[in-house]
Parts: structure tokens; C-alpha cells; sequence
């Protein structure tokens, strides 16, 4: 049978979901020579082989790639008929200013949970990962995504590590996170400013103690410092409170299990989709009315009929639960209210040293924060409420040409965004940005994706309220053009966007306040409008505010 060759374009969420290891076992399984490369913008790949091997490669690529991989487009060509003896995975290139799309971070597999427990250099081991799981965003610094622009750079891979990171047939080739206890970050326990111990079990019975018994810990994660306390204890969590300065916003739970979680919500089959997806983010769910098992905690959402609950996605989190009693730990952001969540070691220590009773941090440096994400099923579909780990900077797919813009947001539960293509890079959640930790972080997350998305900005979108931080921010690029934008009206486009929608059409926004064009407060609007321009045609009527 005649040999023929094809070149393969592959663009969308390729890099860092162990996508070339994924096409070197395809390759191989169909007997096929040539290569496969990653560039700052897309994978390409070169097949050699039977026409009939080639199909049945494209076939296995689009119907078997890693859960978190997403294919936007595939360009096949046909080219001159080459030689090669093997397959092999060639080194990465940045080429141009494109750019492909970032994996999110990805909740530890189920393969990777088995080496903990097995004898071996990752017996216990917190920080295990492979091609399929693993901290991503969060340790990025710049594409293409090799460890050398990781926050993983400063540490040197052992031996071992080094031998699996290169075996073409090994789950952690060219995973670069890869570590173990020999050569990869480490946990370690303080108590007060006091410096106690680097051991694993110490560090997991220390946490397990003092949540069992009242006792608030703070936690390194993957994109921040967390406060855990005993989800059923009253007092902990009244102490909580009053640690973070809030009121009464409801606290998140972390559940065991999805077994336990059902105890407390009703669960429809597509909310446990979500709950146990490779996204893991908080789900919001109705309480369950009546449970035979003990109450979760009044204090915990002031009574509302939805909980936000999470399952387990760090090792950490499976290893402490081995050790605790309870089977549900509040799991909030450690951070004071409005301030963005920690990510420094040394002002972990600094702020929180003597209002918890310990703290738990790593040596591996956070260069991107995130927040926990939040969803809700609405009717039978998952709605994004807070759009953060596991969710950014995967893009929103528009049918617009977003090249260049940035529309700098809102000033309140901030995020921003920047344009590539026709692709909407949307930030990670920022917050409130009336305080300046989290104004400094706003801005220094604008300029780390106008670096990593290669953005030359040819448009600037702000809110017209002219007094917002963000607005402030954005009309300071007074060298482009800046188009002021109705923040109502913006919702109702980013809907339309979304549906890629661009046509007249009846808008209705119910949503808290938004300057409006006649210098009143907006807030529930009905509005014929498309993409550029809306008419205002009803609203409720307008009512005295304190302080004007």
C-alpha cells in the first residue's frame, strides 16, 4: 500500500493538557512516522503512513483527546510524501505574536490519588501530577508552556523525575509540574511564627487537630492562601466572620465526598457533573429539607436555601480528609473582606500568624491567582456566577473580530477582558476594586495578558461611570481610542455575544446599579438594542438613595 504524508494544524486548548504525548501514543498505535510540535499559537503535526492509518489518526484525534483539551479548528494538508524512521515529539517554538490557548488548572487525577498510596517516591507525596492534572495557570509566566516558564524553574528535576519527564510512553512525559518528594515543593507547618515542621504527616495531623477541635487553619492552595474551619461548628465559624470581616455572605463547604455532599443537597445528574468534573469549582444546590444526619452550621449561609459546595482537588485536600473526623470543612478565600485572596508567604505569616491556630504553606511561588470558581445549573445548563480556577483564561468563542480591544470592566466583582481574533480572554475574578491590594493585582493581571495573549491594543472599552477605578484606569491610554459604554447595555451585548447574536433585539437587564446616560443610578432596564446602540424603552421608577 503507497505511503502518503499530511500536515496537521490543530488550534484551541492544546498546551498543557498533555495533548503531544496524546498524539505519539495515536501516532504509534497507528503505525505512523513523522513529528509532532507546539508553538505559541497552535500544534502542528506531520504523518507518514497509509492512507488508511492516517484516517483512522484523524479519527481517534478528534473523538479521544485529554478531557481538557479542546479543539477549535483542524486544518489537514496534503504534502510531498517524506520519510522518517519514528515518531517523535519535537521541542516548542514561539513563531509570531498569535498565541494558542492556556490550560486551566486541573484537578489531581484519579491515577495520580493511586501513587500516593503506593510505596515509592511519591508515597504521601502532596504535589503529584501528570500530563492529565495539575497546577497550570496558576505557575504560568509566559507561552509557550515549558517549565522554564513555570514557577517550577527552581526546581530541579531528580533523576527519576528527569527519566519520566523524557519516556515518550510514560504518563508524566513532558508533565512540567512533574515532581516528587525528592526534588518538588514542599509543605510546611507554622504555628504562631513558629516554624515546626516540613513532614507531610505532621502537617496533615496538625491541620486534621485543630479543624476537629474548633480551630481555624490557613491553608496554600493552588491560586491562593484558604481559612478552613469545621463546617458543622458554630463557634469556628462565628470566629470566621469575625477574622475576615464578613457579615454575613454565605462560606463555601468542601464535602469528603459526593456520597456525604448528598446527605446535605439535592444533587440532579447534571449538578454532579459539574461538582465531579476536572473543573471541580463551587456549586451552588438547594438544601436538602429534611436530613437524618447531623446539621451543617446555621452560620453558614444565613439561612438561604442554596449551599455552595465543592469536592476535593488537590492532593491535600484527599490527604486531609483521610485524617479528619468531620466530613465537610468551610473552605474559604484567606483573604480580609475586599482584599484580593493571598498569595505571599511572608504576609501569610505576617497578617494571619496570630488569628489562626496554623498555617500551612508551600515553596512554589502562585504567579497567577485565582478564586475558587462558582456555578449554578439553571435549567439543565451550567451558568458560570464567578469565573476563576479551572475556568480561566479559557476564551469565550464570539462570531466578532475582538482584535486588540480590552474593556477594562466594572469596578465591583471585577474581571476584565482582552480581545485576540475572534476570541474573548476573559480574566480570572479580580473583585472589588475600591481597595488598592486589589487594584494593584487588577492592573498587574491586565499587563501579565496583554504579555501572554500578545495583545497590541487598538481599542480601550470602559464603563461610563466616570468615577470608577477601572474607567480611571483604562481612559489613561489616552494615545487609542476609548468607547464609553452603558453597563447595562454591556450586559445585554455580552449575552448577545455569547449566543453570537448580532441583530436588533429586546434587552432586559435586572441588575444592581449602573450609571446611566441621564446621570441617575440604572438598574432595571428594558432596552430594544443591538451590538452598538440601545434605545431605553421602560424601567422601574427611580428612587431617593442615602448620600445622594
Amino acid at each position: 500500500m503507497t505511503d502518503i504524508s499530511v500536515h496537521v494544524v490543530v488550534t484551541g486548548l492544546v498546551q498543557g493538557v498533555g495533548f503531544r504525548p496524546f498524539i505519539y501514543r495515536i501516532a504509534t498505535r497507528f503505525q505512523l512516522t513523522g513529528w509532532v510540535i507546539n508553538t505559541n499559537e497552535n500544534v502542528k503535526i506531520q504523518l507518514n503512513g497509509s492512507k488508511q492509518n492516517i484516517e483512522s489518526f484523524l479519527l481517534a484525534l478528534r473523538e479521544e483527546s485529554p478531557v481538557a483539551a479542546v479543539l477549535d479548528t483542524l486544518s489537514i494538508i496534503d504534502i510531498e510524501t517524506t520519510t522518517a524512521v519514528n515518531f517523535s515529539i519535537q521541542g516548542s517554538h514561539d513563531i509570531s505574536a498569535e498565541i494558542t490557548e492556556i490550560s486551566p488548572d486541573i484537578a489531581v487525577c484519579d491515577e495520580c490519588l493511586e501513587d500516593i498510596h503506593e510505596t515509592g517516591k511519591r508515597m504521601d507525596y502532596s504535589f503529584v501530577n501528570c500530563t492529565n492534572c495539575g497546577p497550570r495557570f496558576t505557575i504560568l509566566q509566559d507561552l509557550p508552556y515549558d517549565r522554564p516558564r513555570t514557577t517550577m524553574k527552581s526546581f530541579e528535576m531528580c533523576p527519576e523525575c528527569r527519566s519520566e519527564y523524557e519516556n515518550v510512553s510514560d504518563r508524566r512525559f513532558h508533565a512540567q509540574p512533574i515532581a516528587c518528594n525528592h526534588c518538588g515543593p514542599k509543605y510546611e507547618l507554622y504555628i504562631g511564627q513558629n516554624h515546626i515542621s516540613q513532614d507531610i504527616a505532621d502537617v496533615i495531623h496538625e491541620l486534621s487537630f485543630q479543624i476537629d477541635n474548633g480551630g481555624i487553619v490557613l491553608m496554600k492552595g493552588l491560586g491562593g492562601m484558604h481559612l478552613a474551619c469545621d463546617a458543622f461548628n458554630e463557634i469556628s465559624i462565628t470566629k470566621l466572620r469575625e477574622l475576615k470581616n464578613r457579615e454575613g455572605k454565605p462560606f463555601a463547604v468542601m464535602f469528603r465526598d459526593l456520597h456525604t455532599l448528598k446527605h446535605y443537597a439535592e444533587v440532579s445528574p447534571e449538578e454532579e457533573q459539574a461538582l465531579t468534573s476536572w473543573r471541580r469549582p463551587i456549586v451552588l444546590l438547594e438544601k436538602k429539607k429534611d436530613s437524618a444526619q447531623k446539621p451543617l452550621a446555621a452560620g453558614l449561609n444565613a439561612c438561604l436555601s442554596l449551599l455552595g459546595v465543592m469536592l476535593p482537588y488537590m492532593p491535600l485536600h484527599y490527604q486531609l480528609f483521610q485524617s479528619l473526623k468531620t466530613p465537610a470543612m468551610v473552605l474559604t478565600s484567606g483573604n480580609f473582606s475586599k482584599e484580593p485572596i493571598l498569595v505571599d508567604n511572608d504576609k501569610a505569616k505576617a497578617q494571619f500568624s496570630q488569628k489562626v491556630d496554623a498555617i500551612v504553606l508551600h515553596n512554589r511561588e502562585i504567579h497567577n491567582r485565582t478564586d475558587d470558581s462558582v456555578v449554578r445549573v439553571m435549567g439543565g445548563k451550567e451558568r458560570v456566577f464567578r469565573r476563576s480556577r479551572s475556568f480561566a483564561p479559557a476564551p469565550v468563542r464570539t462570531a466578532l473580530n475582538t482584535e486588540g480591544i480590552i474593556a477594562f470592566g466594572a469596578e465591583l466583582s471585577n474581571c476584565f477582558c482582552v480581545g485576540k481574533g475572534k476570541k474573548a480572554f476573559m480574566s480570572q475574578h479580580i473583585g472589588d476594586l475600591q481597595d488598592l491590594e486589589t487594584a494593584l493585582f487588577y492592573e498587574e493581571t491586565i499587563t501579565l495578558f496583554k504579555q501572554l495573549f500578545r495583545v497590541k491594543t487598538s481599542m480601550v472599552s470602559v464603563d461610563m461611570h466616570p468615577s470608577y477605578i477601572s474607567t480611571q484606569c483604562g481612559i489613561q491610554m489616552r494615545d487609542l481610542p476609548i468607547t464609553l459604554v452603558q453597563h447595562h447595555h454591556a450586559h445585554i451585548a455580552s449575552c448577545m455575544a455569547e449566543h453570537k447574536l448580532d441583530e436588533t433585539v429586546i434587552g432586559v437587564a435586572f441588575d444592581g446599579t449602573g450609571y446611566g446616560t441621564d446621570g441617575n443610578s440604572w438598574g432595571s432596564e428594558f432596552f430594544i438594542c443591538d451590538l452598538l446602540d440601545f434605545q431605553r424603552i421602560s424601567h422601574f421608577d427611580y428612587i431617593p438613595l442615602p448620600g445622594g
